[in-house]
């Protein structure tokens, strides 16, 4: 497969669509960031990485961040963390409050943002550093001993966190959050906000399309774990869109605020697009469309 040829295809097909749509306003550091870039990049199983546009560029990862955490609190804990959040897509926004209360404060799945509060607060009790354990993880998978949380996007995300801070107590009330909320909210802050690139992203998401085999061959997650994870973000990982993004693309894939998508050929390679410009659901409108393209030109899907 020359991806790299396919990479340039892409990104000329894709390049009307590049500034359509708007930042995530609604997190103060993320609203001006220039909706004209454009990054991808594809990382094959043995490492190797092609890229186009912006795929160097640091951005600010977000809910992109949600898989590497849950693959670290199935691998530390296992299964148990399935008593306490579910797998079914949830059909309502990434951060509503409705579902929670008549299904008795368990989120729907690990992707919205309750959800992720759960995972986090259950790699919170397992590690006693959260955030910490998932930055070194991302260093070593990467090879980037650079990356690094930043400080703006989590004191504005802090800042501007009461909707988080509801879900959290919420949970907490039912009995669903083991950590004292602010320790938990404070993790799961400076968790998405760590800056990748596309590169840095394609490379840390090997280890699902190396069915849970980690950059230096240890075994992170079992063939099944690594399944799992997989099937949920095909069903889950691009918010209240997940239906249309596995028309669309066929793959495993998990959206971020920040533009970014990682997404997932098992067995094949892993791949990360970026551009800030979100649709009305949060996810890139130009990301969204260069997936597409990829499965389409490279015959690359689960389907």
């Amino acid at each position: 497969m020359d991806y790299q040829a396919v990479l340039h295809q892409i990104a000329d097909d894709v390049a009307p669509l590049v500034g359509r749509g708007t930042p995530a306003a609604y997190i103060p550091a993320l609203a001006d960031v220039d909706p004209s870039r454009f990054g991808m990049a594809v990382a094959d199983l043995d490492g190797k990485v092609y890229g186009v546009g912006d795929w160097q560029r640091p951005f600010s990862a977000q809910s992109i961040t949600k898989v590497f955490t849950l693959a670290l609190a199935l691998a530390r804990g296992g299964d148990s963390l399935w008593e306490h959040v579910g797998r079914e897509p949830s059909g309502n926004p990434f951060n509503s409050l409705v579902q929670l209360e008549y299904e008795n404060g368990i989120p729907r799945n690990p992707f919205i943002n309750a959800g992720a509060l759960v995972v986090t607060d259950r790699l919170q009790t397992l590690t006693g550093d959260a955030s910490s354990e998932l930055l070194e993880f991302l260093r070593e998978e990467t090879g980037n001993p650079e990356l690094a949380f930043d400080a703006v996007v989590a004191e504005s995300e802090s800042a501007h966190g009461d909707r988080n801070a509801a879900l959290a107590h919420f949970m907490a009330s039912y009995g669903n959050i083991a950590n004292d909320v602010p320790t938990l909210l404070d993790h799961y802050f400076w968790q998405c906000a760590i800056e990748m690139s596309c590169a840095d992203l394609a490379l840390a998401a090997r280890f699902l399309a190396r069915h849970g085999l980690r950059a230096d061959g240890s075994r992170l997650l079992t063939r099944s774990e690594a399944k799992q994870i997989n099937a949920v973000m095909l069903t889950c990982g691009t918010y209240d869109a997940a239906g249309d993004f596995a028309y669309r693309v066929g793959l495993p894939g998990k959206s971020g605020v920040g533009g970014g998508i990682v997404a997932i050929v098992p067995g094949h390679c892993t791949l990360c697009v970026w551009s800030p410009g979100l649709d009305a659901r949060g996810n890139s409108v130009a990301g969204v469309a260069a997936l597409d393209r990829f499965t389409t030109l490279t015959g690359l899907s689960v389907f």
